[in-house]
């Protein structure tokens, strides 16, 4: 399906990450995605030229952020109906199918958005002639995949020491899915990324870890020796001597991106979304403690 195909095109095309969120930000068909450009949205696989009026939050409510809350959009679409001149002036075809009429959908809810498209609506049952699959380009658009800050132990601003393991995990709060729903009328469609691991990059081309999950917190209140994860690493040597004599170390949350939507259908669009985000470790030599009696 050339709607479908779009929305794969667009997600693993033009999602890019810049601001702390990954936002995707290019049209279907190659058109502008904001301004005073045409969106050029795909209507039963014809390519119709309407105004784009992205920033708009009409029809939205909720926000995707990279905290605890907010991880939820639900946009319902609205509708306004066009006269024969307007719908010539945006040329449409004249008379429409019997039984319908030409309108403009509104689906934007955030920030950014394909802007207002032409479609046909049911004169009985105020049914929209659109699909999943064109809605989802919308909900793509608007899903934001965060950077995850890792929690450290010892904690970020304490030195680690060479020869004991530096733990690293994303904190519960943060660790859940995102999701962006659109709706008009009887169809919907939904985009989904929920994080799935967790890999660390220790820094100067060390080996990595992994995590299938946000990793295990450290618990101070617990003896060290009773505690186990697979994301810690152990350095060797003290960071000093490395640039800014630290480890530039980076921390990667892998995200699956899906989508589900009205008549049953759906499916995987990523399985392997990276995003990471970069941090430094400072690592001091142990001090051996000699006595003598």
């Amino acid at each position: 399906m050339r709607a479908l195909a779009a929305a794969t095109a667009l997600f693993a095309a033009a999602l890019v990450v810049a601001g702390g969120l990954t936002v995707a930000t290019a049209s279907p068909s190659g058109g502008s995605g904001g301004g005073n450009g045409a969106c050029n949205p795909y209507i039963d696989g014809t390519v119709v030229p309407v105004p784009c009026s992205a920033g708009s939050t009409t029809g939205g409510t909720g926000q995707g952020t990279g905290g605890g809350s907010g991880s939820t959009v639900n946009n319902t679409c609205t509708f306004v109906a066009l006269d024969e001149s307007q719908a010539r002036n945006l040329g449409l075809s004249w008379p429409p199918p019997k039984g319908k009429h030409w309108a403009l959908m509104d689906c934007i809810g955030g920030a950014t958005g394909t802007g207002q498209q032409a479609v046909l609506v049911d004169n009985g049952t105020g049914a929209p002639q659109v699909t999943p699959e064109q809605l989802l380009v919308q909900a793509l658009r608007e899903l934001r995949v965060p950077h995850l800050q890792p929690a450290t132990a010892p904690p970020r601003g304490k030195d680690g020491l060479v020869g004991l393991p530096e733990w690293f995990w994303v904190p519960a709060r943060a660790w859940h899915a995102r999701s962006v729903t659109v709706t008009a009328g009887p169809v919907w469609a939904t985009a989904t990324a929920a994080p799935v691991g967790l890999t660390v990059q220790p820094g100067t081309g060390l080996s990595p870890v992994s995590c299938a999950g946000p990793g295990v917190p450290y618990n101070p209140r617990e003896l060290a020796a009773g505690q186990h994860t697979s994301c810690s690493y152990t350095y060797l040597q003290p960071s000093l001597g490395q640039p800014g004599n630290t480890y530039r170390a980076s921390a990667a949350v892998t995200w699956r991106i899906s989508w589900t939507g009205s008549g049953g259908s759906g499916g995987l669009l990523d399985a392997g979304l990276t995003v990471p985000l970069g941090f430094t470790v400072v690592i001091a030599q142990g001090e051996a403690l000699v006595t003598s009696r």
